[in-house]
C-alpha cells in the first residue's frame, strides 16, 4: 500500500466516473421514429478526445481504446489530460 492509502480511510472508496463520447440533439419528432438498429448521430468523430467526469465535474480527457485479451472488443478510456485541482482542464 502506498502512504496516502494507509493515511486516508477514503482512499479506498470506490466511485462512477462517466465518460462522455458525444452529444445528439435531435428534435422530438425525429427521436418519436428511432427504431431498432436507427443511427442516432453524436457531434464528434471516432477520434476526437473522450471527457471524463465525476458527477458533473470533468476531471479528465483521453482517447477510446480496445482492452486487449478477454474479453474481446472491451473498451477503455487511455488518459491523455488531468485537471488540476484548482485551475480545471
Amino acid at each position: 500500500m502506498d502512504d496516502l492509502t494507509e493515511t486516508n480511510p477514503f482512499a479506498q472508496v470506490p466511485i462512477e466516473i462517466t465518460i462522455s463520447v458525444g452529444r445528439a440533439r435531435p428534435a422530438v419528432k425525429d427521436l418519436l421514429r428511432l427504431s431498432r438498429d436507427a443511427i442516432l448521430p453524436l457531434d464528434r468523430r471516432v477520434d476526437d478526445p473522450v471527457e471524463l467526469y465525476i458527477g458533473d465535474r470533468l476531471i479528465a480527457r483521453g482517447e477510446l481504446t480496445e482492452v486487449e485479451g478477454d474479453p474481446a472488443g472491451q473498451l477503455a478510456v487511455r488518459v491523455t489530460e488531468v485537471a488540476s485541482m484548482k485551475d480545471g482542464l
